[in-house]
């Protein structure tokens, strides 16, 4: 059976996820419009926004920031606005942000086509795991080599969410995944600039487009995945076909990490373990997978976004006593304080091929330190931090978490939409 066919017979099939698969998808829908909402007032946002408005067309989704236009754009301007700010859920086997992807895929489509939050909600949460379980089929050859997740395996989660929303039966489906792979694309040239929040945008952008063009009779090749020049082998994936074990059985999507810090998930790990600092040491080395060195070790950031993806300018961030959780505090003026750049001139940033992609160790002027984000949270106490970051970042967490527990879309496209 092919990898479209496989994902095709889920899309189509009655679901039966566990009881915290489908608690954390509503919270990480919470954390998904708590994002978007912060994230509206970026550059990108208003240029993304302005360009969709321009264009005219139907009127079927809402906009972040304001206005509505065809499913299609909602969910390009709405994927890019939510990865704005790069405050989204992270899953690190699929290396990726799976709800900016199809959240916005799922909520254009379902306001469309009427669906309630209840629909919704499922269409999102077999996009997610079907996205992790892409991003496990590609593997880490892919994105070393300089794809990015988000963007590829994003875009098959944010066409199976879409499809299902259409009511694509499993042939229809498996059109429309081989039209998304000869569609999808996304690099990490772009980490660091617009182009990063975009790769989000175009992910759910290819999910509605794809599934649309099945409805109305495209057809592709079904194998266009893992066929003979198809996505895997074009895209240096691994075919790791056992990535599909135990889907609709078993949920990969359990162990989503979230983001308290307001920067690239490869550096959460440091930042929590620093948080064991006493005073300002002389000397900081950080040790950390070497994957990260590629995507997150920007060793002089010229800006907010830089600063983002830089072990040095947090670690300085962290000693100076700057928020790291709070948005506000990555700010452009950063790269030119004095006292930063004495911090930073303190850090050293190691390879260390024997701590996991989720550990980080820190050494204080000799005392260590360490922190592993997969060490266990309980769904309450990460509820209750992402209800805290949710109201800290929109003032309205607590109206959207009522909707999201109603399963009320009017009430929660008022919140997130207006109106």
């Amino acid at each position: 059976m092919t990898i479209a066919a496989l994902l095709s017979a889920f899309a189509t099939a009655p679901m039966t996820p566990s009881d915290r698969a489908a608690r954390m998808i509503r919270l990480s829908c919470l954390d998904w419009a708590a994002c978007a909402l912060a994230g509206r007032g970026e550059p990108l946002a208003g240029v993304l926004r302005g360009v969709a408005l321009g264009e005219g067309g139907r009127a079927e989704a809402g906009l972040f920031g304001g206005g509505r236009g065809p499913a299609r754009a909602a969910a390009l301007v709405n994927g890019a606005i939510s990865h704005a700010l790069d405050y989204d859920d992270t899953h690190f086997a699929h290396i990726g942000h799976p709800s900016v992807a199809v959240f916005p895929a799922a909520l254009a489509v379902a306001e469309r086509e009427g669906h309630g939050m209840g629909a919704m909600l499922e269409a999102a949460l077999l996009g997610v795991e079907a996205s992790i379980r892409c991003g496990l089929w590609l593997g880490r050859g892919h994105y070393q080599v300089g794809y990015h997740q988000t963007a590829t395996a994003g875009a098959f989660g944010a066409t199976l969410a879409a499809a299902r929303l259409c009511g694509l039966s499993a042939e229809e489906t498996g059109h429309a995944l081989g039209l998304a792979a000869t569609k999808a694309a996304g690099l990490k040239a772009q980490f660091g600039t617009m182009g990063k929040p975009l790769n989000a945008g175009l992910a759910a952008e290819c999910g509605v487009m794809a599934a649309d063009w099945a409805r109305a009779g495209l057809r592709s090749n079904p194998g266009a995945l893992e066929g003979e020049n198809g996505f895997g082998a074009t895209h240096h994936g691994a075919d790791a076909r056992g990535a599909f074990d135990g889907l609709g059985e078993t949920w990969a999507f359990e162990t989503i990490s979230h983001k308290f810090h307001a920067c690239c998930h490869g550096l959460h790990g440091t930042l929590e373990a620093m948080r064991g600092i006493e005073g300002t040491p002389g000397q900081l080395v950080i040790h950390t997978h070497p994957r990260w060195l590629s995507v997150c070790n920007i060793p002089m950031p010229k800006d907010g976004l830089e600063a983002k993806f830089s072990y040095r300018m947090v670690a300085a961030m962290a000693l100076a006593g700057i928020d790291t959780g709070e948005i506000g505090s990555f700010s452009d003026d950063l790269a030119q304080r004095a006292d930063l750049a004495a911090l930073m001139a303190r850090v050293e940033v190691v390879s260390d091929d024997h701590l996991s992609e989720m550990q980080a160790r820190v050494l204080a002027d000799g005392v260590e330190l360490s922190h592993d984000l997969a060490a266990p949270m309980t769904l309450e106490t990460r509820a209750a931090r992402l209800s805290a970051k949710a109201e800290a970042l929109t003032g309205q967490g607590a109206a959207l978490e009522a909707a999201i527990a109603a399963e009320d879309l009017g009430a929660f496209r008022a919140q997130v939409f207006g109106g």
